[in-house]
């Protein structure tokens, strides 16, 4: 099997699972194609709902909640042991939900911040994930790391956090702290910039070449190629139509929200509103 088979697997078993013990079962951090596979797969199971979360609003990497549609099921209690979690044991019994709070997913975030922000390096994502692979700590256990100003925000599984917090003690040449922040303390307000101008229709081709300053053509092969997302669901035709507020990630170029039109100029074309993440 091929990653995305085994993927797919994967979110069957856990799918089954919720519903055979009918408790919700959680997936480790999922990229963008691998949300869409799950989008794919969950739809073969209407008697489960399939959520998804990464620590915060907007968060690309997510964790997926696999929820029974059941008159009451079990949920992972927070004092749980990971042992107790894989074999389906839970102390904590309600009555049916049917979205779960962000609080029940097994998030923590974790605030990074140099010690001596005289002599700090300036960081960069790399430079943070780069220092959590020399820990050996899996890339499908951790989700967005954030900026903030002078402080970096890591999200990862619960069960991560005080590890990074105790051994996590320099990046590059930096010595850093790091400390667990609550997920309702954290606000994080995504730096964009505002982009306006004419496109033909706000064909997914078009709305991207305003984006990125690049010509339709040259961007059609990332679209075939499955390196576009729109709200996290893989497009693969240059013709699809966004709606306002969507938003368009585009693997090595960046995303961009999609806010709508404005109006049309003399000849015809549409005035249309974008903010870029930068």
């Amino acid at each position: 099997m091929d990653k995305e088979e085994l993927l797919a697997k994967r979110i069957r078993e856990l799918a089954e699972l919720a519903d055979r013990r009918s408790f919700v079962a959680f997936s480790d951090f999922l990229n963008l194609n691998e949300q869409n596979i799950l989008h794919q797969t969950i739809q073969k199971f209407p008697w489960i709902k399939g959520e998804t979360f990464g620590g915060y609003e907007g968060a690309e990497r997510r964790i997926a909640a696999f929820v029974p549609n059941d008159s009451s099921y079990a949920k992972y209690g927070a004092g749980q042991s990971s042992s107790d979690k894989k074999s389906g044991l839970s102390d904590v019994q309600g009555d049916v939900l049917r979205s779960l709070t962000e609080s029940e997913y097994p998030i923590a975030c974790v605030r990074i911040e140099a010690v001596n922000a005289r002599f700090a390096e300036n960081l960069s994502h790399r430079d943070i994930l780069g220092a959590l692979m020399n820990l050996g700590i899996d890339r499908a256990k951790t989700g967005d790391i954030a900026r903030d100003g002078d402080s970096w925000y890591l999200f990862c599984h619960e069960s991560l956090a005080p590890m990074i917090c105790g051994e996590l003690a320099r990046i590059r040449h930096t010595s850093v702290k790091c400390a667990v922040c609550s997920l309702m303390e954290f606000h994080y307000t995504p730096k964009t910039q505002t982009v306006r101008g004419s496109v033909a229709s706000v064909r997914l081709d078009s709305t991207m070449a305003l984006a990125f300053h690049a010509s339709r053509n040259s961007l059609l092969s990332l679209i075939v190629d499955g390196k576009v997302f729109v709200n996290g669901k893989l497009i693969t035709t240059n013709a699809y139509t966004l709606r306002e507020e969507d938003i368009v990630s585009v693997r090595g170029l960046g995303r961009f929200r999609y806010k709508g039109v404005l109006g049309r100029t003399k000849k015809g074309r549409c005035m249309v509103e974008i903010e870029r993440y930068v």
